[in-house]
Parts: structure tokens; sequence; C-alpha cells
């Protein structure tokens, strides 16, 4: 039986970090009425239609589904309102316009992956990491007419572990949202929530989380080793920092091949270091490291293209490479 005092809720939401939130929310009895996600996508060899881990989630649990290709499309909106529900929860959707934002009685919330106004954007989870964050959380906050600027209704504080990647920090959050949506739900139900505005520090440099491109994942051995560490594990285990080998071919008149490596895992050293920066190393079979400013790199989890992702050990057991190999420093 669905909880009872609660507000008739639509869930939008398109990723499998908001599907584990979905499935959360129908644990817990509350009453979820519809769901909005994106239309489906169709990849692979035989551009097969793909869903949504949203909508997979939704067509178990028999919740009918939307998947407007324009959130303004009349019939979508006249749907949507006809469903009558009191309370829209957005984890991990697209910007809403205020057309769809403005229908419910009760307002439209939510989820954001970091303390607001931190790390505003598409990838808060990433570039916490990335900045060698040790703390960040999650917020609830009422959608207005900008990105991530409404009011705060809750945040919980979370820890960043030094051995966390963008994957293990994801999957935390994931099970703390569910709690924390469920929560929101509750207080603005009975009445005991109050939003507040949003706070700019005036001490500290507001931090943004734009959307990762394939630039964003190229690895710059010129930065502090601890600074690298901090840009893969962000970026670990999607999409993947990488980095570019110019591999010259054993004719000195052929063309050098461009080798794009994923680097999964790596771990700091802070020494003085005279190599150049992105100069690899490898010593005994078992230890790969990079070159860097004040400093090298150990590669722990690495893969080469066309190959499957492997342990630096495992690596370097097959690996017969002679001569100085140099990635790209990435001026």
């Amino acid at each position: 039986m669905p909880k009872t005092n609660t507000p008739s809720i639509v869930f939008m939401g398109t990723p499998p970090f908001a599907s584990g939130i979905l499935q959360a929310l129908v644990a817990m009895k509350y009453p979820i009425i519809g769901v909005v996600t994106a239309p489906d996508r169709r990849s692979g060899r035989g551009l097969t239609a793909q869903a949504s881990a949203v909508k997979t989630t939704a067509l178990e649990h028999n919740l009918p589904v939307l998947q407007p290709e324009s959130l303004k499309d009349p019939l979508f909106l006249q749907t949507l309102s006809q469903w009558n529900a009191a309370l829209f929860v957005v984890v991990a959707f697209r910007m809403l316009p205020k057309e769809v934002w403005q229908i419910p009685p009760m307002g439209c919330f939510n989820l954001h992956a970091s303390l607001l106004p931190m790390y505003r954007g598409a990838a808060p989870i990433n570039h916490a990491l990335m900045e060698g964050e040790t703390e960040t959380g999650l917020t609830t906050f009422f959608i207005d007419d900008q990105i991530d600027t409404g009011d705060i209704l809750l945040q919980e504080r979370l820890l960043i572990e030094e051995s966390d990647t963008a994957g293990t920090l994801h999957d935390k959050m994931m099970k703390a949202a569910g709690p924390l949506i469920a929560k929101t739900i509750d207080g603005l139900s009975n009445k005991t929530l109050r939003a507040v505005p949003q706070r700019i520090p005036s001490d500290t440099p507001l931090k943004t989380a734009p959307k990762i491109t394939r630039e964003t994942c190229r690895i710059n051995w010129n930065r502090h080793p601890v600074d690298i560490v901090n840009h893969i594990r962000g970026l670990s285990p999607v999409p993947g920092a990488f980095t570019v080998w110019n591999k010259q071919k054993d004719n000195k008149n052929a063309a050098t091949t461009e080798l794009f490596i994923k680097i999964y895992r790596a771990q700091a050293e802070e020494t003085t270091c005279t190599d150049t920066p992105g100069t690899v190393l490898i010593q005994n079979k078992n230890t790969l490291k990079v070159a860097c400013q004040s400093g090298y790199v150990h590669i722990l989890e690495l893969q080469f293209p066309g190959k499957k992702k492997m342990a630096v050990d495992a690596f370097l057991a097959g690996f017969r490479e002679e001569g100085l190999i140099k990635f790209e420093s990435s001026l």
C-alpha cells in the first residue's frame, strides 16, 4: 500500500543514478503516479533503440512513462498536467522550462550531487574529486529558471575517502539520496520544511562543475602528481582519463602511431624529479611511473586501445617495448 498522507509524485530522471533513487522511493511506498524520462536512443552496431535506466525501472513497476523530445510540447504538457501530481521530484534530468516546474501545487524539487552553491553544473561528482575535495554532499532544492540556483530544502554531507573514484562516490551518493529525498517529501508534506536561499560565500571562490568533455579527460603531465591522481580518480571508471603515446614504428621512415591509453588508478609520489614531464620509467616489471612536476605518478591500472583493463604488473609482464617512452605532456 502507498504511504498515507503523502502527496502524489511525478518522478523525472534518466541515468542509472536516478533509476536507483526511483527504485528506493518505490520500495518506500511513495505514491509515484508517473515518470518522465528521455526518449529511447539508438545505439550499438545494430542501432537498436535503448531505453533509459529510469524507463526500465518504471516499466518494472508498471508506472506510466512520458518521453518527450521537447519539454514544451503542448501534448506532453497537457498529459503531465492531467496526471494531477502534487509534487515533481527531479534527479539527473534536463533543465526544466517554467511551463513544467510551475505545474505542481507543492512545487518541483531537484536533487544535486554537491553541497550547493558549490559545484553547480552537470558533473559535480567528477569535479569534486578532480579538485581534491575531502567532503561533498547532496542537496535538495526548488527548481527555478536558472541552473542549480533555487532555494535549498535539505543538505547532507558525505566524506570523500582517498580511495574514492567517481564510480564509488556515485554509488555512495545514490544510496544516501533515497532517504534524503524521502525526508524532503515528508517535510514538504507535513509543512515542517522551509526552503532557504542559497548563500554565496564571500571568502571562497565558487567552484563549478561543467559537462565533462574529451579534452577534460586528457592528462597534463606538467601538473603536480597529487593533482594528476585526483584528475584520474574523478574520471574513473567513466569516461576515463587518458594520455597519448606517440609510438615510433620500427621503420624510421614510417609515421608515428598515436596510442590513446586510459588510466583508471594511480598513486602520487612527491619527490625531486629531473625527468621531462611525460617520461615513462619502468622498474622491475612491476612499476610504471610517469614524470611530472615535483614527482611521479605511479600507474596502477590502465587500458591500451582494443585491450582489456588490467593491473600494471599484468600489463608489464607482457610488455616488450624498448627505448624511451614519453607521453604527451599536454602543455
